[in-house]
């Protein structure tokens, strides 16, 4: 694990800056910095500092005070990104807490306006009043944000129905690095003409998009995969003229390295009034990959797919019972939902689709599940794939290292064998699962990210890994973003001349590269700034619990934590009763988490008696909500037992502690004063 300091003296002239520009919510010590060193992936640096604006002109003092300083600047929201874009040495600037209002809901175009905090499910809840609803909905649709999703390109189990996000976006209101102010979106060529003749700052960015598209529109429209989830790269294409000059939309998936997103307005679509799912059984995953073009012709709203490893593994952890008691004979499966506006449009789709694959020959198995609380418990389980599988029940890490390439959806069972293929070559075993329905697959493996020969196994290993793709016609990533996983690899995908052109188009936003640098253009070697590292030990710290199922580590047991962000989400669930009331990222089950495992790796020096530890495990109601909920086993009550029995080692607890303690002794007391 690494970082790169800045000078004290600059930091401290930083930060005494923002305090007086923003006030109170600054933070610059070292548990805040460390707490917000890592997103999902596996990378690692320490924040220079954070800042938690309330308005959007907290967040334009913000990146002046940054700009006057020199600070690269990092836009934030829930931080569940795969790729390492979510984490870097730069002031982050946390709108998830402050800038979460739906500002607008148009019934009638089918809009809505919101900041960038928003939380996808409830624009989805405040639309559904409408009959309508926002497509994309990844995995951490409870928790993720409407700015890190168009930051990421984000897309989800609808974008079959819907599309990305980049499909859904139609205007945003913007800030540069150097404090312009724009809003953008589709620009017919008079207005271009008019942009470009009004010069100042617009008129330069607009000259300069201009003069890119032009030198790069015949490579773009070569070069670039025509999948449904081509989510690499930057979106050059939306600068054609037959996508109307959509500079909205040709900054969607640009990670946070180009401007800074201060509101969005997004497309809504009319949601489905009832749903019915049919479940496939297959011989293999790769068998199932071969008949999704026969499933996609009978219109499916989403089509997911799954090997047996993922189910195993849900099995053996004792993860969604209810939901996998649904899943029955074959080592593949495909879950095709269909939606209508009545139970009876529902079923009568998905009887269709049975009739049809019943009358072929080696039919796969079928089930209809037309119960809403039985498709519910499917989706349940496969929505907890990736933190169920961070770590297998043989006690294995798996990383996102390449998480979620995409190929053409015809194609993609032989894609799926060839790189069974690959990762028998390297030793590799991996849990496999994904959007089959537009070809994307998610893979978590068992990459050893913690020594050198296992560095370099992994990076021969994604060098393969994108040739294949490449020769497939696809994208090295389809939803989760390049950042610095995939980087350095989008030559093998896009050629140099087009690097150049993605170059030249975070030159003409940020000039001097200090948004979110290192990521995804110039990018830091994919295996650089780990979590773990070639010289990384497991630290051994004496304990009173044993954690028998982590290698008798509590180190090891914080590092379940992975970062998936379910804690987050603010509605149903138990975890975390406390971060529901504050909606600080210290008091989520992953930020408790996150300070105890920087604390053990020797990062917070005072150790047991750390101040910044304590107070994020104050709150805790030790209610084992989090153990329940958290796809990863993640258990604060324990790990704040353990902490506490250290922190009060030789000093006096508070009175509450005995009051509540020592309740056995007052019970007594109190029977005995009973009849008084």
């Amino acid at each position: 694990m690494s970082e790169t300091p800045r000078s004290s003296d600059k930091t401290a002239a930083l930060e005494a800056d923002l305090r007086k520009a923003l006030g109170g919510e600054v933070w610059f010590d070292r548990g805040s910095r460390v707490m917000y060193a890592t997103d999902a992936s596996q990378y690692r640096q320490v924040p220079i500092g954070v800042v938690v604006p309330r308005t959007s002109e907290e967040v334009e003092a913000a990146v002046a005070c940054c700009r006057a300083h020199d600070a690269p600047v990092l836009m934030r929201g829930a931080a569940t990104s795969l790729a390492g874009q979510g984490c870097n040495v730069a002031v982050i600037v946390d709108t998830s807490r402050h800038l979460n209002r739906i500002i607008e809901i148009d019934p009638t175009a089918r809009l809505a306006r919101v900041q960038p905090g928003v939380i996808c499910d409830d624009l989805r809840n405040a639309a559904e009043r409408h009959g309508l609803t926002f497509g994309p909905d990844p995995s951490t649709h409870a928790s993720c944000t409407l700015g890190g999703m168009i930051g990421n390109n984000a897309c989800g189990v609808h974008s079959l129905m819907a599309g990305k996000t980049v499909d859904n976006v139609e205007a945003l209101d913007i800030l540069t690095y150097d404090g312009t102010r724009l809003r953008v979106g589709p620009t017919e060529a008079d207005a271009l003409d008019r942009i470009i003749a009004e010069g100042g700052r617009r008129g330069d960015i607009y000259t300069g998009l201009r003069d890119l598209r032009d030198a790069c529109a015949d490579e773009v429209r070569r070069r670039f995969p025509d999948i449904p989830r081509r989510v690499s790269g930057y979106n050059l294409d939306q600068l054609l003229p037959e996508n109307h000059f959509n500079v909205a939309r040709a900054l969607v998936g640009s990670e946070g390295t180009c401007a800074v997103v201060l509101e969005a307005t997004v497309r809504l679509v009319p949601s489905a009034k009832a749903s019915d799912v049919v479940l496939l059984g297959y011989p293999d995953v790769a068998a199932a990959g071969d008949h999704v073009p026969e499933v996609l012709a009978f219109g499916p709203s989403r089509l997911e797919g799954t090997a047996d490893s993922l189910i195993e593994n849900l099995t053996a952890k004792g993860l969604h019972p209810a939901g996998l008691k649904h899943w029955h004979e074959g080592r593949g499966w495909m879950m095709a939902e269909f939606g209508g506006d009545t139970r009876d449009d529902a079923r009568e789709q998905a009887e269709r689709l049975i009739a049809a694959l019943a009358g072929r020959p080696s039919p796969p198995t079928m089930r209809l599940l037309d119960d809403p609380a039985q498709a519910a418990e499917v989706w349940a389980a496969r929505e907890s794939a990736v933190g169920a599988s961070a770590r297998l029940a043989d006690g294995r890490d798996t990383w996102p290292g390449w998480e979620d390439a995409a190929v053409p959806p015809d194609r993609l069972g032989d894609y799926l064998r060839d790189f069974q293929r690959l990762l028998d070559t390297h030793g590799y075993r991996a849990t496999l699962y994904g959007h089959f329905g537009q070809g994307c697959l998610h893979a978590r493996i068992d990459f050893d990210m913690a020594s050198a020969q296992g560095l370099r196994r992994y990076r021969h290993f994604v060098q393969a890994a994108a040739d294949l793709v490449v020769s497939y016609g696809g994208s090295l990533t389809g939803e989760h973003g390049d950042g610095q996983a995939r980087g350095e690899l989008l030559e093998r995908m896009f050629g140099p001349s087009l690097m150049k052109a993605f170059g030249r188009f975070k030159a003409v936003w940020d000039p001097d590269g200090r948004m979110n640098p290192g990521k995804l253009i110039d990018p830091l070697p994919l295996d650089t700034h780990l979590r773990q590292g070639a010289d990384y030990r497991l630290p051994q710290w004496r304990t009173h619990f044993q954690f028998p199922q982590d290698q008798g580590s509590m180190a090891r047991a914080t590092a379940r934590c992975v970062g998936v962000g379910k804690c987050r989400r603010e509605q149903g669930g138990t975890m975390c009763p406390s971060y529901k009331v504050t909606c600080e990222e210290r008091h989520t089950t992953r930020g408790r988490a996150r300070l105890l495992a920087e604390m053990l790796d020797g990062q917070l020096p005072d150790g047991w008696r750390d101040e910044s530890v304590k107070q994020a495990l104050d709150l805790c109601l030790a209610c084992k909500g989090c153990k329940r909920d958290c796809p990863a086993g993640v258990d604060i009550a324990t790990y704040k037992a353990e902490f506490l029995s250290h922190y009060y080692e030789k000093r006096r607890r508070p009175r509450h502690a005995y009051a509540f303690g020592l309740i056995h002794r007052w019970a007594r007391l109190g029977w005995r004063a009973a009849p008084a």
